[in-house]
């Protein structure tokens, strides 16, 4: 019963990766498909490569995410904690997928860790929950949003007496290369996020020891999913962060991208913090816009989207509760 627990647990744990592949590719890509720099099977194509090889580049974020947010719990009720809270994540995931909104599968992993061990008894860290998963919740848009627009300030200075012609078809070749640092950053921290939850899998199955380094098969496996999902791609969430928050430009699209593709470099890196890649792009674009007009941001989507990181925590949480009971009852 073990080891059957443990392979469906990795098992949900990596279609919970392809989820937020799918769910996330439109992070990477959506601005240089709308403004055409890339095609969009040429982007996806893009993406799920850089994803891969960002996976690869290190392993903060996993650390923190398998000892920094819940005590990791044991036995047969921890493996029901994990597979809870992989479905109060999915669950969120394709609910805002199918509404088009680009929710964080991020704060909805986080969320589902935090119900599910609430409801299964075991400590939160609260502390690490505040410190890594909460702080940089509110401060990365900030910091995306105010970074975007000196980016985008900046380009406009420094090519205001260019041919704008020239500079439009100069700023759609370096999209590929912003929109590819993109993509390697959100393999970085996304990739990162169930390989923690993974190896917190393995722990509890006494397959690994508390504080061994990642099994090379653990990232290939999530690096592939990953890569999966965002190759299927995210129509709905792609056309929202690409055109109904602001038509984009390909510098603008050049800015927000490099933009996020920084701040999310600079948290996995430095403070091996799990950010959001949804949050940190869609304020960039915000903040890239806002340098046109305030007016030509279309706030009222933006506002929607902003409630939905607010909502996604608690609703994947009490899913990911709900969930728990029910494997208690089943199986527990």
């Amino acid at each position: 019963m073990d080891t059957f627990a443990l392979v469906v647990t990795i098992g949900v744990a990596l279609f919970f990766t392809y989820t937020n592949g799918f769910h996330d590719s439109a992070n990477a890509i959506a601005t240089s498909v709308s403004t055409r720099a890339l095609t969009p099977r040429a982007a996806l194509a893009m993406a799920a490569v850089m994803n891969l090889a960002g996976a690869f580049l290190g392993s903060g974020v996993a650390k923190t995410v398998s000892e920094g947010l819940i005590e990791t719990p044991e036995g047969s009720t921890g493996m029901g904690i994990l597979f809870a809270a992989l479905v109060g994540a999915i669950v969120w995931n394709l609910v805002t997928w199918y509404f088009g909104l680009p929710s964080s599968s991020s704060h909805a992993l986080f969320g589902g860790m935090v119900g599910a061990a609430l409801a299964g008894g075991t400590t939160v860290y609260w502390d690490g929950v505040l410190e890594k998963i909460v702080i940089p919740m509110f401060v990365s848009p900030v910091i995306g949003l105010l970074a975007g627009y000196l980016v985008m300030t900046a380009i406009l200075w420094m090519f205001r007496r260019a041919n704008p012609h020239k500079a439009k078809r100069g700023f759609r070749i370096a999209q590929t290369v912003s929109a590819a640092g993109m993509a390697l950053g959100h393999g970085l921290q996304d990739a990162q996020k169930t390989m923690g939850i993974v190896v917190m899998a393995l722990v509890i199955a006494d397959v690994e020891d508390y504080g061994d380094p990642i099994p090379i098969w653990v990232k290939i496996a999530c690096a592939v999913m990953l890569s999966a999902g965002t190759y299927a791609g995210g129509w709905r969430i792609m056309r929202t962060l690409g055109r109904k928050i602001i038509e984009l430009d390909p510098p603008q699209g050049f800015a927000a991208e490099t933009t996020g593709a920084t701040i999310m470099f600079g948290s996995a890196f430095i403070f091996h913090a799990p950010i959001s890649t949804t949050h940190v792009i869609t304020s960039a674009i915000m903040g890239v816009g806002a340098t046109k007009r305030v007016n030509a941001v279309r706030w009222g989507v933006a506002k929607n989207i902003v409630l939905g990181w607010f909502i996604t925590m608690p609703a994947a949480a009490t899913v990911a509760a709900a969930s728990y009971g029910l494997v208690h009852l089943a199986f527990l």
